[in-house]
């Protein structure tokens, strides 16, 4: 089973930049989809990055222009750029990952994020 764990997270200004890390510490297995969630106080968790294995990206438009998916080319850590950091963009950022469809992958704990105006 994948076990996602999540880095990178901090307090930022507004207009700031941060790069959150996910990386699989749970049983080695082929990445099919790869995500990005957050959730803010008293929201429902939501996605704002997400990525195939053939590199398609989808994003919310909140987020669209600013956020950015990737992986490491040996394939074993996922990204998510942010720039261009919001208060509204606070929040835990949560990695998932899956052998499958997103929606089948494994939940990493998260990482709080945190932007100041």
């Amino acid at each position: 089973q994948m076990r996602p764990v999540e880095s990178g997270g901090g307090s930022v200004q507004a207009g700031g930049s941060l790069r959150l890390s996910c990386v699989n510490s749970g049983t080695p297995s082929p990445l099919t989809t790869m995500g990005w969630y957050r959730q803010a106080p008293g929201k429902q968790r939501e996605l704002v990055a997400a990525m195939t294995l053939g590199g398609i990206t989808r994003y919310p438009d909140s987020v669209k222009g600013r956020f950015t998916i990737g992986r490491d080319t040996a394939g074993n850590t996922v990204y998510l750029h942010m720039n261009n950091l919001k208060p509204e963009d606070t929040g835990v950022y949560f990695c998932r990952l899956s052998k499958a469809a997103l929606e089948y992958g494994s939940w990493g704990q998260g990482t709080q994020v945190t932007v100041s105006s």
